[in-house]
């Protein structure tokens, strides 16, 4: 009888708890068989009691877990910043690794993540959800293909309302750093919303890349970094074409708002707005033509983990791996390095309409004189592939970041 490849799943009290539901009752029909699972707290788990009884050995840490057992695959749903630490362990145990996203939270992480891969020679998939649906991938391939023409703009907006026990739920949340000085920069951009910012340099192609950064970062909670902001990205894509994104965000809003993109080309323009159960992502050209894409697929969808194990199996290339996800983790860095020290404002300043409009006007708050913004700072970003960079300075703790001030 072959060997059935074994996984094991770490952070399943959070999101991890979604992949089990996939794969407990299929595992016979995915052709694989979950032999543990880590977490610090397995208590706040909801699937605990199915593990324990399909005799699925529990683990507190994802080290203890690789002191037993050297799985074939590893889920990983563990927090931000512990992303790159886990991946890296993962792999030198020789498992083909599926982290949550996003990626890392330093550039030089990406690096190490690169050489950690190249030595264990397996798979490292980032789950973010919208990489990895049929929508998506047919819009990227028409965007490489040339079908709208030249991109030129591209703007996102999602605002999603936070209250204060978003950030108490656990110790990292709203920080920049933890108290070793690790880098964590968790906020609406590199968490709740990190899938759009990667939307926007994904669906551009293979190669897209930020060479500079403007960033507005503020903060209505009483956190650490932001949850609210306005970054203005260039970009450069791997055909020397320049353009130039926004998204604006935040989390301390009363009324949800999107996702909504507008993705502008020279012969068309690609909308989504996901409060039309409908339409989906859609092309208006120029001409009059219009292609409809279907809508993306939500966090629950199994599409990310279906596509990892087949990448598993044949040790293929995935579609959204560690290069597809270091620009999101460059414009985070860059964001960070830009403005230091969110500025605080009320919660009572923010008005979903003025958002919207400054969405809607490609304007970050303080260029369209909103009363309660802060003219920003713009960063240049250099190559991931280049050197590693020297530690930076930020909240009073050592900070590995990607960009140069300019």
């Amino acid at each position: 009888m072959p060997c059935v490849p074994t996984i094991v799943v770490a952070g399943f009290s959070g999101y991890g708890d979604i992949y089990l539901k996939h794969l407990l009752p299929a595992q016979e029909a995915l052709g694989v068989r979950v032999v543990a699972v880590a977490d610090p707290d397995p208590s706040r788990s909801r699937s605990l009691a199915e593990i324990r009884a399909a005799g699925i050995e529990v683990h507190s840490t994802l080290e203890s877990l690789y002191a037993r057992l050297r799985p074939d695959m590893a889920i990983l749903a563990t927090p931000v910043h512990e992303h790159a630490r886990h991946i890296t362990l993962a792999l030198s145990h020789g498992s083909h690794v599926l982290c949550e996203k996003p990626l890392a939270s330093s550039i030089n992480d990406v690096h190490r993540l690169i050489e950690a891969r190249r030595r264990a020679r397996k798979v490292v998939t980032i789950g973010y959800q919208w990489s990895h649906c049929p929508a998506i991938l047919a819009l990227r391939r028409d965007v490489s293909a040339g079908l709208f023409g030249k991109p030129r703009r591209m703007r996102t907006l999602v605002l999603w309302p936070r209250d204060a026990s978003y950030f108490t739920r656990n110790d990292w949340a709203g920080r920049v750093s933890d108290c070793a000085g690790r880098p964590i920069l968790d906020s609406p951009i590199h968490n709740a919303c990190a899938h759009f910012v990667h939307n926007a340099l994904f669906v551009l192609g293979a190669g897209a890349y930020p060479t500079s950064v403007h960033a507005e970062l503020y903060r209505a909670h009483d956190i650490e970094s932001f949850d609210t902001a306005a970054v203005r990205t260039e970009v450069q894509t791997s055909s020397g074409d320049r353009v130039e994104s926004l998204i604006v965000t935040s989390l301390a809003v009363e009324r949800r708002v999107g996702p909504q993109f507008c993705y502008e080309f020279d012969d068309a323009t690609v909308t989504y707005d996901d409060a039309d159960p409908v339409e989906g992502i859609v092309a208006h050209f120029k001409d009059g033509r219009v292609k409809r894409y279907g809508r993306p697929n939500d966090s629950h969808d199994p599409g990310k983990l279906m596509h990892f194990l087949e990448c598993a199996r044949t040790n293929a290339r995935p579609v959204c791996g560690i290069e597809e996800s270091a620009a999101q983790v460059a414009v985070v860095c860059a964001a960070h390095e830009a403005v230091p020290h969110a500025h605080r404002i009320r919660a009572s300043d923010l008005c979903e309409s003025e958002l919207i409009d400054c969405y809607k006007t490609m304007r970050t708050p303080h260029e369209a004189c909103l009363s309660w913004a802060t003219a920003g700072a713009t960063v240049k970003v250099a190559p991931w592939q280049a050197a590693p960079k020297p530690e930076l300075t930020l909240s009073r703790r050592p900070i590995r970041l990607a960009a140069a001030r300019r």
